[in-house]
């Protein structure tokens, strides 16, 4: 199942949004430095949230609207869901 994703260099560090078919398989492309060269120049691998979608034509609409928004909303959306900033790769059925 894919959806939108929100990956972080660290709490509060650098964030990057996107679109994926397979959340696991996504991650793991980011963690290994294949992901996006922006990734893997700022060491953005953290997945600190996943919001699945069954259409992925909400899911880009969504990924779209997101990466509009103003960072501080970002951090709120990151942190309604995990406020501590722990890294999901692991909860991950990979």
């Amino acid at each position: 199942m894919g959806g939108i994703y929100i990956l972080a260099s660290a709490p509060y560090g650098t964030l990057y949004i996107g679109v994926t078919n397979h959340f696991a398989r996504r991650a793991f492309e980011h963690r290994e430095g294949v992901g996006s060269e922006f990734c893997k120049r700022y060491g953005v691998h953290r997945l600190v949230r996943m919001e699945p979608f069954e259409d992925m034509a909400l899911a880009i609409r969504r990924e779209k609207r997101l990466k509009k928004w103003p960072r501080q909303w970002k951090i709120n959306l990151i942190e309604s869901d995990n406020p501590t900033w722990d890294d999901l790769y692991n909860r991950l059925n990979c």
